[in-house]
Protein backbone atom coordinates (compact mmCIF):
# COMPACT_ATOMS: atom_id res chain seq x y z
CA UNK A 1 0.00 0.00 0.00
CA UNK A 2 1.41 3.38 -1.02
CA UNK A 3 1.11 6.30 1.36
CA UNK A 4 -0.53 9.40 -0.07
CA UNK A 5 1.45 12.62 0.05
CA UNK A 6 -0.13 15.74 1.48
CA UNK A 7 -1.81 17.84 -1.24
CA UNK A 8 -0.24 21.23 -2.02
CA UNK A 9 -2.37 23.61 0.04
CA UNK A 10 -1.94 25.78 3.12
CA UNK A 11 -1.30 22.69 5.23
CA UNK A 12 1.35 21.67 2.71
CA UNK A 13 3.05 25.07 2.98
CA UNK A 14 2.97 24.77 6.76
CA UNK A 15 4.48 21.27 6.56
CA UNK A 16 7.30 22.50 4.29
CA UNK A 17 7.95 25.37 6.72
CA UNK A 18 8.01 22.90 9.61
CA UNK A 19 10.48 20.66 7.76
CA UNK A 20 12.66 23.74 7.14
CA UNK A 21 12.66 24.64 10.84
CA UNK A 22 13.50 21.07 11.82
CA UNK A 23 16.36 20.99 9.32
CA UNK A 24 17.69 24.35 10.55
CA UNK A 25 18.26 22.86 14.02
CA UNK A 26 21.06 20.67 12.61
CA UNK A 27 24.67 21.34 11.77
CA UNK A 28 25.36 17.83 10.45
CA UNK A 29 23.15 15.48 8.43
CA UNK A 30 23.61 12.16 6.67
CA UNK A 31 23.66 12.04 2.86
CA UNK A 32 22.85 8.63 1.37
CA UNK A 33 23.83 7.70 -2.18
CA UNK A 34 23.81 4.44 -4.11
CA UNK A 35 27.13 2.68 -4.79
CA UNK A 36 28.11 0.90 -8.01
CA UNK A 37 26.81 -2.42 -6.74
CA UNK A 38 23.51 -0.91 -5.57
CA UNK A 39 24.46 -0.67 -1.90
CA UNK A 40 23.23 2.36 0.02
CA UNK A 41 26.08 4.43 1.47
CA UNK A 42 25.65 7.23 4.02
CA UNK A 43 28.13 9.79 5.18
CA UNK A 44 27.94 12.86 7.42
CA UNK A 45 27.76 16.22 5.67
CA UNK A 46 28.01 19.70 7.12
CA UNK A 47 24.81 21.64 6.54
CA UNK A 48 25.18 24.88 4.57
CA UNK A 49 22.84 27.22 6.41
CA UNK A 50 20.11 28.54 4.14
CA UNK A 51 16.36 28.86 4.43
CA UNK A 52 14.77 25.66 3.13
CA UNK A 53 12.98 26.30 -0.16
CA UNK A 54 13.00 22.73 -1.44
CA UNK A 55 16.72 22.77 -2.24
CA UNK A 56 19.54 21.60 0.00
CA UNK A 57 23.15 22.61 -0.61
CA UNK A 58 26.41 21.00 0.46
CA UNK A 59 30.08 21.62 -0.34
CA UNK A 60 32.29 18.76 -1.51
CA UNK A 61 35.27 17.94 -3.66
CA UNK A 62 34.63 16.69 -7.18
CA UNK A 63 37.01 13.74 -6.84
CA UNK A 64 35.08 11.99 -4.04
CA UNK A 65 33.23 8.70 -4.07
CA UNK A 66 29.94 10.53 -3.38
CA UNK A 67 30.46 12.82 -6.40
CA UNK A 68 31.02 9.77 -8.62
CA UNK A 69 27.96 8.06 -7.16
CA UNK A 70 25.79 11.14 -7.75
CA UNK A 71 27.07 11.21 -11.34
CA UNK A 72 25.83 7.64 -11.84
CA UNK A 73 22.60 7.80 -9.81
CA UNK A 74 21.10 11.14 -8.85
CA UNK A 75 18.53 9.83 -6.36
CA UNK A 76 19.65 10.52 -2.79
CA UNK A 77 18.30 10.73 0.73
CA UNK A 78 19.29 13.25 3.39
CA UNK A 79 18.46 12.61 7.04
CA UNK A 80 18.51 14.91 10.04
CA UNK A 81 18.13 14.06 13.73
CA UNK A 82 17.92 16.52 16.58
CA UNK A 83 16.65 15.58 20.02
CA UNK A 84 13.02 14.65 19.48
CA UNK A 85 12.81 15.60 15.80
CA UNK A 86 13.76 13.53 12.77
CA UNK A 87 13.54 14.40 9.07
CA UNK A 88 14.16 12.33 5.95
CA UNK A 89 14.34 14.19 2.61
CA UNK A 90 14.45 12.34 -0.70
CA UNK A 91 15.39 14.02 -3.95
CA UNK A 92 17.80 14.28 -6.84
CA UNK A 93 21.37 15.48 -6.46
CA UNK A 94 23.70 17.10 -8.93
CA UNK A 95 27.25 18.40 -8.85
CA UNK A 96 27.30 22.16 -9.47
CA UNK A 97 30.45 23.99 -10.57
CA UNK A 98 29.62 27.62 -9.87
CA UNK A 99 32.28 29.69 -8.10
CA UNK A 100 29.90 32.65 -7.61
CA UNK A 101 27.30 30.41 -5.89
CA UNK A 102 30.05 28.76 -3.86
CA UNK A 103 31.27 32.18 -2.68
CA UNK A 104 27.68 33.10 -1.77
CA UNK A 105 27.45 30.04 0.48
CA UNK A 106 30.97 30.25 1.89
CA UNK A 107 31.22 30.76 5.64
CA UNK A 108 33.55 29.89 8.53
CA UNK A 109 32.05 26.40 8.82
CA UNK A 110 32.70 25.62 5.16
CA UNK A 111 36.19 27.12 5.37
CA UNK A 112 37.04 24.71 8.20
CA UNK A 113 36.45 21.76 5.87
CA UNK A 114 37.76 23.37 2.67
CA UNK A 115 40.72 25.62 3.58
CA UNK A 116 41.66 25.96 -0.12
CA UNK A 117 38.83 28.45 -0.53
CA UNK A 118 35.95 28.70 -2.99
CA UNK A 119 38.26 29.29 -5.97
CA UNK A 120 39.76 25.78 -5.65
CA UNK A 121 38.80 24.02 -8.92
CA UNK A 122 38.17 20.74 -7.04
CA UNK A 123 35.63 22.30 -4.66
CA UNK A 124 32.06 21.96 -5.89
CA UNK A 125 28.50 22.24 -4.65
CA UNK A 126 26.14 19.33 -4.23
CA UNK A 127 22.61 20.52 -4.93
CA UNK A 128 19.76 18.31 -3.74
CA UNK A 129 16.37 19.16 -5.22
CA UNK A 130 13.90 17.72 -2.73
CA UNK A 131 11.01 15.68 -4.09
CA UNK A 132 9.52 14.63 -0.77
CA UNK A 133 10.10 14.54 2.94
CA UNK A 134 8.88 12.72 5.98
CA UNK A 135 9.22 13.98 9.51
CA UNK A 136 8.64 12.72 13.01
CA UNK A 137 8.23 15.20 15.84
CA UNK A 138 7.87 14.05 19.44
CA UNK A 139 5.56 16.23 21.54
CA UNK A 140 8.29 17.52 23.82
CA UNK A 141 11.02 19.99 23.09
CA UNK A 142 14.01 18.24 24.60
CA UNK A 143 15.53 14.81 24.80
CA UNK A 144 14.87 14.68 28.57
CA UNK A 145 11.21 15.66 28.11
CA UNK A 146 10.90 13.13 25.32
CA UNK A 147 12.37 10.41 27.55
CA UNK A 148 9.92 11.32 30.33
CA UNK A 149 7.01 11.20 27.86
CA UNK A 150 8.22 7.78 26.74
CA UNK A 151 8.37 6.52 30.36
CA UNK A 152 4.91 7.97 31.05
CA UNK A 153 3.51 6.19 27.98
CA UNK A 154 5.01 2.90 29.12
CA UNK A 155 3.64 3.34 32.66
CA UNK A 156 0.10 4.32 31.63
CA UNK A 157 -0.23 1.94 28.69
CA UNK A 158 -1.04 4.88 26.41
CA UNK A 159 0.98 4.85 23.18
CA UNK A 160 3.86 7.28 22.83
CA UNK A 161 2.63 9.87 20.36
CA UNK A 162 4.86 11.25 17.66
CA UNK A 163 3.61 13.58 14.94
CA UNK A 164 4.44 12.03 11.58
CA UNK A 165 3.76 13.40 8.12
CA UNK A 166 4.98 12.61 4.62
CA UNK A 167 4.87 15.46 2.10
CA UNK A 168 5.71 16.05 -1.53
CA UNK A 169 7.88 19.07 -2.23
Amino acid sequence: MTEALSPPDQNHAEAVTKVGKMIAANKICMLTTRGEDGEMLSRPMAVVEREFDGTLWFVSHDNTRKARQIGRESRVNVTYASGSEWVSVNGRAEIVRDVAKLKEMWDAGVKAWFPEGPEDPNTVLVKVSAEGAEYWDAPSGSLVSSALSFVKAAATGEPYKVENERIGI
